[in-house]
């Protein structure tokens, strides 16, 4: 198995849609990226921590490429918007691929390389490309969020 770790807004929709995919064996969600250890929900979101709400995952190489993953990651969110998806604002909800190998590093460049070329979006992207850092899992009830309550995931184009 393989990790791979995701910041594309709120985790609780971005969680849900990793789940759907075939060849993926686990998400948690959590934080990463900032400067607190072990923060709970509610420091990071005052925004003061540094840290992004993230999806870590779980895939088995051999039914899903990183690259595919990285698919997912620009079609669930927008990648343009600085700090924010949505009515979700704050540094916490920032678009960012926190690559785990020099491998994984290479393909997020490229991939947002393509996308940026795609014409797909008028503004620039937004999304950081950096270095895994400690993942702290969320709280419990966070786990999940979506299924938990019934709810649908986000769609995938």
């Amino acid at each position: 198995m393989e990790r791979a770790t995701f910041g594309a807004g709120c985790f609780w929709g971005v969680e849900a849609a990793f789940r759907r995919i075939e060849g993926v064996v686990s998400t948690a969600v959590g934080f990463m990226g900032g400067t607190v250890a072990n923060p709970t929900y509610r420091q990071v979101c005052t925004d003061r921590t540094g840290h992004a709400e993230v999806v870590q995952l779980e895939y088995d190489p051999a039914r899903i490429r990183y690259e595919d993953l990285l698919e997912v990651f620009w079609q669930i969110h927008d990648p343009t918007q600085v700090n924010r998806q949505g009515p979700d604002v704050g540094t916490q909800y920032r678009s960012v691929i926190f690559f785990h190998t020099p491998e994984q590093e290479a393909a997020a460049r490229a991939s947002k390389e393509r996308v940026e070329k795609s014409g797909l979006y008028r503004r620039p992207l937004a999304t950081q490309i950096v270095p895994a850092a400690e993942f702290w899992r969320a709280e419990e009830y966070h786990q999940q969020y979506l299924e938990k309550r019934g709810l649908a995931p986000c769609a995938i184009p």
